[in-house]
């Protein structure tokens, strides 16, 4: 339930390539007034004996910091039988189960289209969505029990604010990238342990501020799905 305050950088680099450097943080730049926070620093390294690469190979990290008092804490333990998950619409992939996107993908070109995905190389540089500015309305508007990023791990993320059963019973039609993936010869349970299956950030609050919360994320144009909470 944080603020974010300041937003830092590191890019690591196998060679100084200024043309790539500036479009990086170009997306640094659209990202960091998306969720209002200033980048107040950055570093950047060239290490060619480290990052290998027939092209340019980078590693890029970064550092929020955020603000709030403990009182103000959403931390899970308040989440209650009965109350409600809200599902915020996702983007594509949000970083996270490339490794086995790769490996499955692998067969196809990057500039190959798919019906519903467009170009693949695109639609799986799309980037991670941003959910900081609704989050915080909703925060301040309505009563919120848990806050959760599908991120690695997928939906067990659940399990890190309250360690009960969730149960997902209006979950959005399967995205086509995912799809496309899934019809490789994944498992749909692998895939709903690897990837966010159309939905990037929960939220659990009481069934009373379902409508406000939701009115929040209409808002700021993003979909939101909803489903029930059993402990």
């Amino acid at each position: 339930g944080a603020t974010p305050i300041s937003f830092v950088d590191y890019i690591a680099a196998n060679k100084n390539d200024q043309r790539i450097f500036k479009q990086i943080v170009s997306g640094l730049v659209r990202g960091a007034k998306k969720s209002s926070v200033p980048i107040v620093g950055g570093e950047t390294a060239i290490m060619p004996d480290l990052i290998s690469g027939k092209g340019f190979g980078f590693d890029l990290a970064g550092m929020v910091v955020g603000m709030l008092s403990k009182k103000q804490m959403i931390l899970g333990d308040k989440i209650k039988p009965n109350d409600v998950i809200i599902g915020v619409k996702s983007s594509g992939l949000h970083s996270n189960g490339y490794s086995l996107a790769r490996k499955v993908l692998s067969k196809y070109s990057l500039k190959q289209k798919f019906k519903g995905v467009g170009t693949l190389g695109s639609a799986l540089l799309k980037p991670t969505e941003i959910y900081v500015k609704p989050v915080l309305e909703a925060i301040e508007k309505c009563s919120i029990h848990g806050l959760a990023h599908i991120t690695g791990g997928s939906f067990t993320k659940l399990l890190r604010l309250k360690n009960i059963g969730y149960h997902l019973d209006s979950m959005p039609k399967t995205p086509p990238l995912m799809q496309l993936i899934e019809d490789t010869g994944v498992k749909s349970e692998e895939m709903y342990k690897t990837f966010n299956m159309g939905i990037g950030f929960c939220i659990v609050a009481p069934k009373n501020n379902v409508a406000k919360i939701r009115s929040v994320f209409k808002k700021y144009k993003f979909t939101t799905y909803e489903t029930v909470s059993y402990t």
